[in-house]
């Protein structure tokens, strides 16, 4: 049998997850504390997401899950990441996704439309479309947008103007923005992978962080 790659065995792991967490397969993971979780944070997103290149617990979400149970704060995060995801592949995905409410909804997805020049009419719209469908779901839920910034190879017009997306998205939303999910991390080699796409373990350290200060607000 050939031996599953770093991604598969994330993205398997993602999947088990998220089958422990809707189907309720493991109930004593809610006695594990003396103080249940009774928040769920879903984070919806891409490989960043997924954590690819390093071990499963070292992602950005399973770090946030840490730093939120020393803290005392009883919520419970849901990475939900798929590798090459697409905006138009999260719009197709959301459905099954949401089949239980979530509290908070951090989407992080869009890169991969920008690296693959994807009209950015289109990804908005899809952007738009992924929270309004969670809106149905969860009509109470708090919805985070986490932005995206393309390498300056792309030209500065297309780079500019996919900056400018996320603001636009969350404005519509009345979403909470978080402006660049790898803030600090993005274009520092020392904190990614030789691809310098995806952090490495350190730079996920830094991405978990960056995102709970942004959550704080909002943990409620």
């Amino acid at each position: 049998m050939k031996p599953l790659s770093k991604y598969e065995i994330h993205t398997k792991a993602s999947v088990w997850l998220w089958a422990i967490w809707f189907f309720g397969v493991l109930p004593s993971i809610a006695q594990e504390s003396e103080n249940s979780v009774d928040q769920t944070i879903l984070i919806f997103g891409d490989s960043l997401t997924a954590g690819y290149g390093v071990d499963y617990d070292q992602a950005y979400p399973n770090i946030l899950q840490s730093l939120l149970k020393a803290d005392g704060l009883p919520f419970e995060v849901i990475p939900s990441g798929v590798s090459g995801e697409t905006t138009a592949g999260g719009l197709r995905r959301i459905d099954w996704v949401m089949r239980k409410p979530v509290d908070i909804f951090v989407l992080a997805l869009g890169g991969n439309d920008g690296l693959r020049g994807i009209d950015l009419e289109d990804t908005k719209r899809n952007l738009i479309g992924i929270a309004k469908r969670v809106k149905t779901k969860s009509p109470n839920v708090r919805i985070v947008i986490a932005g995206m910034q393309m390498p300056p190879n792309l030209g500065e017009r297309y780079t500019s103007s996919f900056a400018d997306l996320y603001p636009e998205v969350a404005d519509e939303l009345e979403a909470v923005l978080l402006p660049f999910l790898l803030e600090g991390v993005g274009g520092d080699t020392a904190l990614n992978q030789s691809d310098g796409i995806h952090p490495n373990r350190e730079g996920h350290k830094r991405v978990a962080q960056h995102v709970y200060e942004s959550l704080k607000p909002i943990l409620n």
